[in-house]
């Protein structure tokens, strides 16, 4: 048994999750952003020059909550369906667009499969074309198009077809090295036929009488094999076919286009070719029969015609996630450590509840509001809490406002004790040290306390404490990613792409 799956399958995947974010009842998703504290092959293995790679499961999804530091919303305008980049350049040698690429009729580049060839590609003003015609897989040779005909049109020597144009905010955002947004464009949709036919791959063949003729293009389209459907028009010259193109009176070109066409042949022998276009009186005296080795083939177009979907039509099983983590935003992102991992989850919920949170940014350590602090507590160094026997690894000390950022990794002398494995939560009015600086705080435990941050917002403590924004553990994690460590600062916008192929 023999058995594939398909390209829809992967763009039905793809759209799914696409649209997951502005459904009605929309997932929500949070990119998250954490592990404060190196890489170590004690620990979480690996170093911050090789990160280890992430493993798929239960206990890694785990860890990513107990190393998470905070997160945003990706919010649905920050997701985009996208298709590998591919920028013209002159002199290069694209593929073309065919309904029939396998591998055994492969492209000129050798793929097997039409959406790993380079049929389309990218200009500098970012508009994208479709190759429908390559010459007989020969370069390209001219100047760079500009043309938004939604008509094919002729230039370096191919036929192309204007697809869409990336915006200036699409560009921003999703716009990388190796991958670009696809959207369909209305008024390429609005022009695009079903069943079409705008492509021919014309075999010269040799011996048959020069002149032109119209031969009706067989299949299954509207009024096919007749004067009013899809009608070819081919040119011989010196015994030979000429080339498909779109210069009348020296090319083959398709006379009449038709519609509705998902199979096309056409059949040269005198009985079908004719010298008018009302296909009546078909040539005789062996002006065709007599020749031999030529061929018309027939290219269909895609499903609803060329431009209707750019979507599908270019592969786009690709779908692009961008975030901007700028400074500490709502003084949730903190910028006094640097970060390791990038994960997203999937319906987390807020902190002690069962409601999917919806907050735009989240913080997700644990903090403490210190009183009669002496010293100043260093990033990443151990802290404990003698009194209970809690261990934590500080993420950041905000000396303005006595605020101890921190968390609890389940390593020893991260968040565990490293003799007995116990896990202590902080507690109490106990005071807390550091192990490298020796600071001393104690937990204001004897009031409730909001305390406006740097940038206005404010952080609510009771008894002392503030628990993260989303509660660890909830929703799924989707991705994990490690990578050698970034540095954060309030003045930094982080750009994070991820791109995420069905």
């Amino acid at each position: 048994m023999t058995a594939i799956i398909t390209e829809k399958f992967k763009q039905h995947n793809a759209t799914q999750f696409y649209e997951s974010f502005s459904e009605a009842s929309a997932t929500a998703y949070y990119m998250l952003f954490g592990k404060a504290t190196p890489f170590t092959a004690a620990t979480s293995g690996g170093t911050d020059d090789i990160p280890p790679t992430p493993a798929d499961d239960v206990s890694s999804e785990f860890y990513v909550w107990d190393q998470t530091t905070a997160g945003k919303n990706i919010a649905s305008g920050d997701v985009s369906y996208a298709i590998p980049r591919r920028d013209w350049a002159n002199s290069t040698t694209y593929d073309m667009y065919e309904d029939n690429i396998s591998s055994s009729n492969l492209t000129t580049s050798g793929a097997s499969n039409l959406y790993n060839s380079t049929f389309f590609f990218r200009t500098s003003d970012n508009r994208i074309y479709k190759v429908i015609d390559n010459n007989a897989g020969t370069a390209y040779s001219g100047t760079e198009p500009s043309s938004e005909s939604t008509s094919p049109f002729a230039q370096g020597g191919y036929i192309l077809k204007y697809v869409y144009t990336i915006t200036a905010a699409e560009q921003t955002k999703f716009l990388t090295t190796d991958f670009m947004p696809v959207s369909t464009d209305t008024t390429v949709s609005a022009a695009a036929t079903n069943g079409k036919i705008e492509s021919l791959i014309i075999t010269a063949g040799s011996g048959y009488e020069d002149g032109t003729y119209y031969t009706a293009i067989q299949g299954d389209g509207t009024s096919a094999g007749t004067s009013s459907g899809a009608i070819v028009k081919f040119i011989v010259s010196s015994g030979a076919i000429a080339s498909f193109g779109l210069t009348d009176g020296t090319d083959t070109t398709i006379y009449a286009a038709g519609a509705a066409y998902t199979y096309g042949t056409t059949n040269l022998s005198d009985d079908t070719v004719f010298t008018g276009t009302d296909l009546t009186g078909a040539v005789t005296s062996n002006d065709i029969d007599g020749g031999s080795g030529g061929a018309i083939q027939v290219v269909i177009s895609p499903k609803n015609g060329h431009g209707y979907d750019a979507v599908k039509e270019l592969g786009g099983h690709y779908v692009m996630m961008n975030t901007l983590f700028i400074g500490a935003e709502r003084d949730d992102l903190l910028t006094g450590n640097d970060f390791r991992n990038i994960s997203i989850a999937a319906d987390p919920t807020t902190y002690g509840t069962s409601t999917v949170a919806s907050d735009s940014t989240i913080r997700q350590t644990y903090a403490a509001k210190l009183t009669s602090v002496t010293g100043t507590f260093s990033d990443d160094e151990k802290i404990t809490q003698t009194t209970t026997g809690s261990i934590g690894k500080v993420v950041e000390w905000d000396s303005t406002n006595s605020i101890l950022y921190y968390q609890q990794e389940r390593y020893g002398d991260y968040g565990t004790n490293s003799s007995t494995g116990d896990f202590t939560a902080f507690s109490g009015e106990n005071a807390i040290t550091g192990a490298t600086s020796s600071a001393v705080g104690t937990p204001d435990a004897s009031a409730d306390s909001a305390v406006t941050l740097a940038n206005g917002y404010t952080l609510t403590f009771t008894d002392g404490y503030a628990n993260p924004e989303l509660q660890p553990d909830s929703g799924d994690i989707i991705y994990t990613e490690n990578r050698s460590p970034i540095s954060r600062a309030t003045d930094q916008t982080e750009d994070i792409k991820i791109i995420v192929e069905f």
